[in-house]
């Protein structure tokens, strides 16, 4: 009796420890550092929603010196968070991104400008100086300026564009008369600095028609041939897209969960619950199955620069569904 008593305890055992080796490890590179904007994926990570997967999954923070494309050219990760604007250019230069899901369906990118300096509307840029993010965040920028036929040039009739550093700096210090702002995180430095919503107007890309998809998840297009590796990318969708859900129902425990898992202690958690608050407004189903409307929009939009445009061509296989449809089987 105690024989097969410790046969089935060594055989429960050998079977434990084959569940736990069987998890499959997934690599998730960030497009900026620790923050609501990534709050599906440490939820999902926190409430055990990859384990109930099957997956060991791994988030790096990103930061101002981190490309995503990059990153996982270089084998750096299996899967990244990046602009489709990004994305798209980087395919075009030869790293063969693909978006296998899109859980953010509206764009937070806006300008914000202080009322003071007399911009009330498009029509007012010509002779402006404008911040604007860099590292493939300045793709949007420039088809906006584009489709208003302003050079970006510092001529007269164009505008000056100040290399805006992730910071609001330039407004306050009224180095820019406008600047780069997200709905959920750079406005409010502006409101926290004791500018007043009052004293400043704000355009929001969605607004101006020149909204591109933001923070869709992208994946090497070589990989997308394996079975197992779609099969992984399906589970690791189904149990994100489960943690964007949660996060979105759930703001203050999200935002403890960022705070958490924020290294740097940079946060603060009046910031990150306002933040996930308005993230949740940015949100598409939970299915996260891109839009292909869309993204043609997007590609339409970074086409449409004239003689620099983002993109040159309209491109080719930068899209499926197939891990979506998968996920939601």
């Amino acid at each position: 009796m105690k024989k097969i008593f410790a046969t089935a305890l060594g055989l429960g055992i050998g079977l434990t420890s084959f569940s736990a080796m069987a998890a499959d490890e997934v690599t998730l590179q960030l497009k900026w550092v620790t923050q609501a904007q990534f709050a599906g994926y440490y939820v999902a990570q926190d409430k055990g929603f990859y384990d109930e997967a099957d997956l060991d999954v791994t988030i790096n923070p990103g930061g101002p010196d981190i490309a995503p494309p990059q990153v996982i050219a270089g084998g750096g990760a299996d899967v990244v968070v990046d602009w489709m604007p990004s994305a798209l250019a980087s395919r075009e230069k030869g790293v063969a991104l693909v978006n296998i899901a899109q859980p953010f369906a509206k764009s937070g990118m806006m300008l914000t400008c202080l009322k003071e300096t007399g911009v009330e509307s498009p029509e007012d840029f010509p002779g402006r100086t404008l911040g604007v993010w860099f590292f493939g965040n300045e793709y949007p920028f420039l088809s906006w300026m584009s489709k208003l036929g302003l050079p970006t040039d510092g001529s007269d009739k164009g505008v000056t564009v100040l290399k805006q550093g992730f910071n609001v700096d330039p407004l306050i210090q009224k180095q820019a008369d406008c600047i780069s702002t997200m709905t959920y995180n750079e406005y409010w430095q502006v409101i926290d600095a004791g500018i007043t919503e009052d004293q400043i107007k704000v355009f929001k890309y969605e607004d101006q028609g020149v909204a591109t998809l933001e923070d869709g998840l992208y994946v090497l297009e070589d990989n997308l041939k394996d079975p197992a590796f779609v099969d992984k990318m399906a589970r690791f969708v189904s149990a994100s897209m489960k943690g964007w859900e949660y996060a979105k129902a759930n703001p203050e425990e999200a935002a403890n969960i960022i705070l958490e898992n924020d290294a740097t202690g940079a946060q603060t958690e009046k910031h990150q619950i306002r933040m996930m608050k308005e993230i949740g407004k940015l949100l598409g189903d939970a299915s996260g199955k891109l839009d292909e409307a869309a993204y043609q929009r997007t590609v339409d939009s970074l086409l449409s620069g004239g003689s620099d445009p983002v993109i040159t061509k309209k491109p080719e296989g930068a899209w499926t569904h197939v891990v979506t449809d998968k996920a939601s089987m």
